[in-house]
């Protein structure tokens, strides 16, 4: 996609890594709009020449990124070094920070001001993404993993967040003297149950219960919401939980489609 020119790249700025992407041709009111070019930074070490290096890849002229974040400290450093690479490069970059106001959903909870732009995100492409005259419910499963609710009209109704698998087993590594880490827990392969080692025992305490709490709380969300809702799945950690979800649609980038969604709100620029 280009607004005046530009290509449109959208930056997922998370606890863990930034997701960025280039947008697709096909941004409208009733259709999902594509992401191509996906590529992973860490968000607490990259340099602007990793940044320079995609960039020069994916987009030979002017380009416009969209910076949606949920880490302030990292989406400053990505914002510094998109601002070093339009400084010292032949062409013209810009920026926009993405708030929830770009975003086209309703945010109906207590405090609106106060949920993640990426559950924002991910509920307004689920909001187009699902068929009409049906709820939804989407399952992020990244560094935190969430379950939040969409109606039938589109509006983001809240949810539940729990740990994600690398969290529950740092938490372990790092709570106790003697549990190592464990690594590998996103494959979505079942672990060996009885854990034949202390590896082996924490992989099955994390990957069944994280696949029992989370099928747990889509039941209580599908009795929330009503109405047989659609269940959507994304997130890196996804595979832990899928085969917990049948019959879930699986968008690996749904936040990033999301924010692509910001897109026609932010074409005159600042």
């Amino acid at each position: 996609m280009t607004i005046a020119g530009e290509t449109v790249v959208v930056a997922d700025v998370g606890n863990t890594r930034i997701k960025l992407a280039v947008v697709g041709a096909d941004v409208t009111a009733t259709r999902l709009p594509g992401v191509t070019h996906r590529q992973d930074l860490l968000s607490r070490e990259f340099r602007p020449e990793n940044l320079r290096e995609w960039l020069d890849r994916v987009a030979a002229g002017a380009a416009v990124v969209l910076v949606a974040s949920v880490h302030d400290r990292a989406a400053v450093g990505l914002e510094a070094a998109i601002a070093e690479v339009a400084t010292t490069g032949p062409r013209t970059i810009r920026q926009r920070r993405v708030t929830r106001e770009h975003l086209p959903i309703a945010v109906d909870v207590d405090e609106p001001g106060r949920v993640g732009i990426d559950r924002v995100a991910a509920a307004a492409a689920v909001a187009v993404a699902k068929d009409a005259g049906r709820p939804a419910v989407v399952v992020d499963c990244g560094t935190a993993t969430t379950v939040d609710l969409v109606a039938v009209d589109g509006r983001f109704l809240g949810g539940a967040i729990l740990p994600g698998p690398g969290l529950l087993a740092r938490a372990l590594a790092e709570g106790t003297s003697r549990l190592p880490a464990v690594a590998d827990l996103d494959s979505g392969a079942l672990p060996a149950m009885p854990g034949r080692n202390t590896q082996q025992a924490i992989a099955a305490g994390i990957g069944f219960g994280m696949r029992g709490a989370v099928a747990r709380i889509v039941a209580e969300a599908a009795v929330a919401v009503g109405g047989e809702p659609q269940l959507f799945l994304t997130g890196g950690s996804r595979g832990i939980v899928r085969d917990a979800l049948p019959g879930a649609t699986e968008i690996p980038d749904l936040v990033l489609h999301g924010i692509a969604l910001a897109a026609g709100r932010l074409q005159s620029p600042t």
